[in-house]
């Protein structure tokens, strides 16, 4: 295996509760880091203190940065190694992610790649609705855009860079609220390679209620739309990638409007049938979602979220449809990092 030198950048705000299974899920990879740093964003908790406890690097800005994306850029500077990983302060790794997104480096093209993601905890109908969602994203949408060469997301939660390459191109920026697609964005349009490696597993923690989903969401669904916005110029010459963005479009207006405009409408106005329309794909989402589970040995868990994913997707369009109207008709744009979990 080759000895290769890694920084973990690990932003932190106010992370006290989970900050140490994420730094002992570090120290228990197949491939060690160099390095451990841990970005105490000015929290108002124990952050700091139970990361030093631990004996990793802990910087902490003057002020709070005011977003992920600020944390880590800042921690930039400070990194002295080829490689870095970014892994949020909720996420645990398993134990061999490390050694098999590494493996995409081999490549000299690659400055990014990621890996697969599922929720540490399924237990609400949240959690569980997410837990399907991602094994349906990142089983059958994330492994086509693989093919393809283009990974519409290098995710945030977990990947692993290039540092000189994250350097020329000014590391994350906080122009969005989504700086883990702005990022890749950026990394396809200055002709650099991003990979998905579906063997190197981590497991965030998803937001159990529909409090902190509803946070969750609302950056998520307004960083689309803005990153749409930021690079729509860039975009339109980088093939496969306009695209898949052109179906994400799609899907987060046209489909958006069908769940929760069209389908009850015609409900409501023509005939009730028309509320099967809810259920028309649920087959072919089905498919992939209960071959994911079979092959982690999760078919139960599989099945069982299937109906909270229906849930799960309506909240989304519902996020979605209200980021476009406020981004784009009205003009305004959000501009407050929210963290939930």
């Amino acid at each position: 295996m080759i000895k290769r030198r890694i920084t973990a950048i690990i932003p932190a705000y106010n992370e006290a509760s989970s900050i140490a299974q994420t730094v002992e899920s570090l120290r228990a990879q197949t491939e060690p880091f160099s390095d451990i740093v841990v970005v105490d964003d000015c929290s108002t908790d124990d952050t700091a203190a139970i990361a030093e406890a631990l004996g990793v690097r802990v910087l902490r800005p003057p002020i709070n940065t005011g977003s992920k994306a600020g944390a880590q850029t800042f921690a930039l500077d400070f990194v002295r190694t080829e490689f870095c990983i970014a892994i949020d302060a909720d996420t645990q790794l398993a134990p061999d992610a490390v050694e098999k997104v590494m493996a995409s480096f081999d490549n000299q093209a690659v400055a990014a790649a990621c890996g697969f993601v599922l929720p540490r905890f399924v237990h609400s109908v949240w959690e569980r609705g997410r837990y399907a969602e991602y094994l349906f994203a990142f089983s059958f949408y994330k492994p086509i855009q693989e093919y393809f060469g283009k990974p519409m997301i290098s995710s945030g939660c977990f990947s692993a860079y290039r540092t000189d390459v994250l350097r020329r191109v000014g590391g994350w920026s906080n122009r969005t609220m989504a700086e883990d697609m702005d990022l890749t964005w950026t990394l396809y349009q200055h002709g650099y390679e991003v990979r998905f490696v579906p063997e190197a597993v981590c497991y965030p923690i998803e937001p159990h209620n529909l409090h902190f989903l509803a946070k969750q969401l609302k950056r998520w669904s307004h960083g689309f739309v803005q990153n749409v916005r930021t690079h729509w110029r860039g975009i339109i010459h980088v093939p496969y990638l306009r695209l898949m963005v052109a179906v994400g479009i799609w899907d987060a207006v046209i489909a958006s409007l069908a769940y929760l405009v069209v389908l009850p409408a015609l409900a409501l106005f023509v005939h009730p049938l028309f509320l099967l329309g809810y259920l028309i794909d649920l087959p072919a989402v089905a498919v992939p979602i209960l071959l994911a589970g079979i092959r982690r040995g999760e078919f139960l868990k599989a099945i069982l979220s299937l109906p909270c994913f229906l849930v799960i997707r309506l909240v989304n369009a519902a996020f979605m449809l209200r980021a476009v109207w406020s981004e784009f008709v009205l003009g305004k744009s959000l501009l407050v990092y929210e963290k939930g979990h």
